[in-house]
């Protein structure tokens, strides 16, 4: 079905929308356009590229992308795709392409940053349009990638806003991650945990600020938490990880919930590993942080407490627990989830192997916690593919959000303020139309 803007904008209410946009294909590839072929979308970490010529293959909306470290020490994002018979010139994962990219199919060569070097026998092609200066020989590059302290984001659209300007008020989420650092600066380590899901993309943002779930979904897991901590007699951090779902409703309603232009925002934190004095790893980062910043900026950077911030498009950063929780589409009810954990340089090993602990607590396929969302995102898909109802319920103290100088704030934790936001958003996008192509050069045209 062909959508008009007005039809797209009628399936977003103040206080709900419509299933559709949950379950029809053609809004999905709309979105892969409109969303994704316009907005800043989290690529990968300059730490996966640390030498020239390594790269990470990855998705960019319903794109195949690699960002790859050029020879003079940028990074660049290139469609993973030769010019020649369309191939796919590296396979998916990490690797390391030597001096130049070799097209595996007839070994046509590329530069680092995607520019056509050479192609076998080249006589056979003389007299003919070939030419190797004509960038659609060479491997197209998007338009726009940037860089904030290490997190690369790249734009499929030559036009917009400055990546700083669109993350806002998320940047500080960032920050507060690379800062936990006393060096300020973070690495992904300990290996990337990848999860399919039966949903669509967009169930799993709502989700990230749903405080309501958490004690009915994840029953079964925070129950189990309490009954092997009363058998043993204390309550791990393994265990408190788990437990904290099962918090009573009057704790979620006092959290606070911060939404910000673009559909993004924050969700206040559960619980805060690293208050300074709690334990010894706790003591030991606070010592390090004192060490380099002094014990004022210390207990600032560890008293930031913020649970799945949302940057719209890309994911969710986790500040405590130095994790990045990937969002790729892959079709209108698949969606992959993408987890990589961060080391925080020159901090103690405590601090990692806490990170670790919870990725696998919390994030693994085979955790006690993650498969209780999983199933209820698919039971939302196939549920929302019936006709039982059109509207989706976001009613939750609708009408009740404060504006500040920031953005959006939420009278009550329990509010269902981040998924109107990522619907505002959401509607922006899709009305405003397809996206701008990008400007004639070397590799550099938009694909929408």
């Amino acid at each position: 079905m062909a959508y008009t803007e007005a039809q797209l904008a009628a399936m977003v209410r103040g206080d709900s929308v419509h299933r559709a946009v949950y379950t029809d294909p053609a809004i999905f590839d709309l979105e892969m356009q409109r969303i994704y072929g316009r907005a800043w979308v989290y690529v990968g970490h300059e730490s996966q590229v640390p030498k020239t010529g390594d790269y990470h293959t990855t998705r960019l909306g319903d794109q195949d992308v690699l960002m790859v470290r050029a020879s003079d020490g940028r990074v660049h994002v290139l469609y993973n795709r030769c010019p020649h018979k369309g191939a796919k010139v590296v396979a998916d994962g990490d690797g390391c392409a030597g001096k130049f990219f070799r097209c595996p199919y007839h070994a046509w060569t590329f530069k680092l940053d995607g520019s056509h070097l050479g192609v076998p026998l080249k006589q056979g092609l003389e007299g003919t349009a070939y030419d190797p200066a004509d960038p659609s020989f060479s491997m197209r590059r998007l338009p726009r990638v940037e860089s904030y302290r290490g997190f690369v984001f790249a734009s499929q659209s030559a036009q917009g806003q400055e990546l700083e300007a669109f993350l806002g008020g998320v940047r500080s989420s960032i920050d507060n991650l690379c800062d936990r650092s006393p060096v300020g600066e973070v690495e992904v380590a300990g290996g990337i945990f990848r999860v399919m899901q039966r949903s669509n993309w967009k169930v799993f943002y709502e989700n990230l600020h749903d405080t309501m779930h958490a004690r009915v979904t994840h029953e079964s897991s925070y129950a189990a938490a309490r009954d092997e901590a009363k058998e043993i007699g204390e309550m791990p951090l393994e265990l408190h990880i788990m437990d904290g779902n099962g918090e009573p409703y009057e704790f979620w309603e006092k959290l606070e919930l911060r939404a910000y232009a673009n559909g993004h925002g924050y969700m206040e934190g559960i619980f805060n590993p690293g208050a300074a004095e709690r334990d010894p790893v706790s003591r030991a980062h606070f010592e390090t942080l004192t060490a380099a910043y002094g014990e004022t900026r210390a207990r600032e950077i560890l008293g930031m407490n913020r649970h799945n911030t949302v940057i719209y498009g890309s994911g969710s950063p986790h500040t405590v627990f130095q994790q990045f929780r990937v969002i790729r589409p892959i079709a209108v009810d698949r969606t992959m989830i993408e987890i990589q954990t961060f080391r925080c340089k020159g901090a103690p090993d405590g601090v990692f192997k806490r990170a670790m602990l919870y990725a696998n607590v919390i994030n693994s396929p085979s955790s006690n916690v993650m498969p209780d969302d999983i199933e209820l995102y698919n039971r939302c898909q196939e549920g929302n593919a019936t006709r039982g109802g059109d509207w989706v319920s976001m009613h939750r103290y609708h009408g009740t959000d404060r504006s500040d100088a920031d953005g959006m704030v939420s009278q009550n934790g329990t509010s269902e303020l981040p998924m109107r936001n990522q619907f505002h958003a959401w509607k922006t996008y899709m009305e405003a139309g397809a996206a701008p192509t990008g400007a004639a050069g070397t590799g550099d045209q938009a694909c929408c």
